[in-house]
């Protein structure tokens, strides 16, 4: 906060970038909010020239502006904030990286740091009351999910979830005029939902939901950057027969994800006892990366053969392979070819008994 740069937080619409911010800043007298959402706000500080900036927040010293990616041309007015305005400490937010990321990358080069926002974590919540209470509550956590608004109104997680997973939750895709076509949304997202776990092919899910390739491959790429899923790419580098350009996508949030297919079934009796637990622990370390700011790699490795590793995470040549098993009994083995063509550091299996040992 000290750096004289912007601070933005990206992240999903509901998962808690407003109430952090407003932890954050606070109230004061000398505090200057915008909300993006608000056609005033998009007229106000779209296209502005830095004196209306200087005369819009004098007596200010510090400015929120939140879903910025709403703002027509954002980025080049940020800049003029940071360029011309040096007492002012600005904190920005976005519920998309579509239009903030794309206007802002370029303007704030050496100007901005990012972070990402994420639903709640598995240890944000053991943090908040202790390791034994959140793994008693795992199995509610695999059906449900961590958005705050559902882990803090208990009997209400299915009417929220519905809600969030519909329209609201990809609202900016839709704003943009990016989706010409929501139908086809629709069935893509219930089709990788039930694809969690399985490596994807864009020809197949175009066959699947009726919409051609490059249409997919567009429609992934704006959920990807609306942070409702994000991708695995296979490994493929030192053995012949390996999966060189297969991909995996995982949501953020198992409760979305459940919400899509329209199952609440409890963990116990679900036929997609294995998928949910990928994705839900797929996620935890995901969040757990950003947090901890892991500037590695991630991938999934598998051979025509069918040897596989569930999660590979390489960082400075080494890797760290994990296996992700429902049932703790199950001790996979690192595949010997693997083993032989690359540098393993450590490899982990992983079931809801000892989820602690790689989120904690």
């Amino acid at each position: 906060m000290d750096d004289k740069k912007a601070l933005i937080i990206l992240g999903a619409r509901q998962v808690g970038k407003t109430t952090l911010l407003n932890k954050v800043v606070g109230k004061g007298k000398d505090v200057l909010y915008f909300n993006g959402d608000e056609s005033d706000t998009r007229e106000l500080l779209s296209g502005i020239t830095s004196t209306r900036l200087q005369q819009l927040f004098s007596g200010y010293k510090t400015v929120v502006i939140d879903e910025a990616q709403m703002i027509p041309d954002i980025g080049l007015t940020l800049k003029l904030i940071i360029d011309n305005l040096k007492d002012i400490r600005l904190f920005v937010s976005g519920s998309s990286s579509l239009e903030l990321a794309n206007t802002i990358n370029e303007p704030l080069t050496g100007r901005k740091y990012e972070f990402q926002l994420f639903p709640l974590s598995f240890k944000e919540m053991v943090n908040n009351h202790g390791l034994i209470q959140e793994k008693r509550m795992l199995m509610h956590r695999l059906v449900f999910g961590y958005y705050p608004e559902v882990v803090t109104s208990q009997g209400k997680e299915i009417k929220l979830l519905k809600n969030l997973s519909g329209s609201y939750l990809y609202k900016d895709l839709l704003s943009f005029g990016q989706i010409k076509r929501p139908v086809i949304l629709d069935k893509l997202l219930k089709a990788l939902a039930l694809q969690v776990g399985h490596e994807v092919s864009f020809l197949e899910l175009s066959q699947l939901v009726g919409a051609d390739k490059e249409t997919i491959e567009r429609y992934v790429d704006l959920l990807e950057k609306a942070f409702i899923i994000f991708r695995l790419n296979a490994l493929g580098r030192n053995v012949r027969n390996e999966i060189k350009k297969g991909k995996k996508f995982y949501f953020y949030d198992n409760g979305i994800r459940n919400a899509l297919t329209g199952n609440f079934l409890q963990w116990e009796n679900r036929n997609d006892k294995g998928a949910s637990w990928e994705n839900f622990i797929m996620s935890e370390r995901m969040k757990n990366l950003s947090y901890n700011e892991f500037y590695g790699n991630c991938y999934f490795w598998r051979t025509t053969q069918q040897q596989e590793i569930d999660l590979l995470e390489e960082k400075d040549g080494q890797f760290t392979a994990f296996e992700f098993k429902t049932n703790p009994r199950k001790k996979p083995r690192l595949p010997l070819t693997f083993n032989k063509a690359y540098p393993v550091q450590s490899f982990y299996t992983i079931s809801p008994e000892n989820i602690e040992d790689i989120l904690i």
